[in-house]
Parts: structure tokens; sequence; C-alpha cells
């Protein structure tokens, strides 16, 4: 696996180096924002990792630069841990949000388990769900909406493949985020689902407000309420 660290922290990019080398990982390093779109224009690396704080160019808008041509996995390392930041930093795109200061070991569990949900992604038969005012591709991750088309993220696609798998099926929000994000629930982790299954909601709903496809059951999850005559 290929791996950009974007963070301007160097020792935080050394020590990252040494032990996602040790997983055998290739990993290309910087602390300039500007860089670290060259370096993954250049190489499509198969994960990110974003610091906010980057010399040059912000990582927001390194984020969101990726974003408009990419749905590779970003992980967002920031000393930012207000809710309000977390959620923030998913509106851009991350995929998961560590914050500092975290212990090493942390970040590579997190690195294997976006890891997993890529190659989730990658083994998934290749199937669809079409009810006319909504098409999915699995095949390509991709959504349309009203004649819409719209691209999913790696955790959207996950979490999206997982609902529908047993449509109906109520998953409680740790079921769903062992399942789809691959880590056992704490509070950040909670925070980080409902965002994702909010932009979820955003891509695929036509009111997200009132939602037909990801519903929540109130006190118990989400689950996927297959409506075909919508």
């Amino acid at each position: 696996m290929q791996i950009l660290i974007a963070e301007d922290d160097t020792e935080i990019r050394n020590v990252l180096d040494v032990y996602f080398a040790r997983e055998g990982w290739e990993v290309d390093t910087t602390g300039n924002g500007h860089e670290a779109l060259q370096k993954y224009d250049y190489k499509k690396h198969d994960l990110v990792i974003l610091d906010l704080k980057l010399e040059g160019l912000e990582g927001e808008k390194v984020c969101t630069m990726i974003r408009e041509k990419s749905n590779v996995p970003v992980i967002m390392l920031t000393s930012k841990s207000l809710e309000s930041d977390i959620i923030h930093g998913f509106n851009l795109g991350a995929d998961d949000y560590v914050v500092k200061p975290f212990r090493v070991k942390e970040v590579v569990a997190r690195v294997k388990a976006v890891a997993r949900r890529v190659s989730a992604k990658e083994a998934s038969p290749v199937v669809s769900f079409d009810n006319g005012a909504l098409k999915i591709d699995f095949s390509c991750a991709e959504a349309v909406v009203e004649g819409r088309r719209v691209k999913l993220t790696n955790t959207e696609f996950k979490l999206l493949s997982v609902l529908m798998k047993e449509p109906l099926k109520v998953y409680s929000r740790s079921e769903l985020m062992y399942k789809a994000l691959g880590y056992r629930a704490q509070e950040d982790g909670r925070i980080s689902l409902d965002v994702h299954v909010k932009n979820l909601r955003k891509k695929i709903e036509k009111d997200s407000r009132r939602p037909k496809y990801v519903e929540t059951v109130i006190g118990m999850g989400y689950r996927f309420a297959v409506q075909p005559d919508t």
C-alpha cells in the first residue's frame, strides 16, 4: 500500500514513516500543501494522511482539491478536538479523523481499518440498485439521483453496502461502525458515523431531512428502507 503523509510536524512525519515502513507500506512525506498535491497527482497513493496545518496550502484546501478528483481514503490529523471541528473535517470529505496528541499504534490501526474498507469495496460483487429515482452502481461507487451523478467516498460506499446487504434490518450504531468503519464505537466514532450518514443522505436522498433510503430508527440505529415505487 502506498501512503502519502502530509504533516507539518517533522517529528510526527518521521515517526509515522518508521512505523508505516514496519508494516511494509511505501511512504511519501511532505510538510507543504502544494507539494502534497503534486506528489498525489504523480503517484495516486492508496491513502492520504493529512494535517490541517500545512505550509503553502492549508490541509482543508488540499482535502477539497483531492476530493474533486478522487475518492482516495483521507485520514485527517489535527489538534482541533471540538465536535464542530470533527464534523467540519468529515464534511470536507475525510474518511477518518485523529486528534493530536495520539498514539502511533492508534493511527496504524485506523489506517488498517480504512485499508480493509477499500479491500472490501474492491472484492464486492458487481451489483446495482435502480428504482428509477435512485441508481447505485457498486462497481464504480457511484450514485445517480434524479439523473444527477454523484461520487461516493470509500466510507460512504462501505456504509451503504453494509446497509443494503440486508434491507430493512436495523443496525445499531456500534454494529454499523464495526462492520462499515472497522473499529469499535467510541464517542468521537459515533460522531463520525452520524456525519458520514448525513453526508451520504445529502448525496442519495431527494430530501436529506426526510430520508427514504437510509432511515434512522429512533433509539436503535439505521436501516436501508427499500422504496421501489418512489
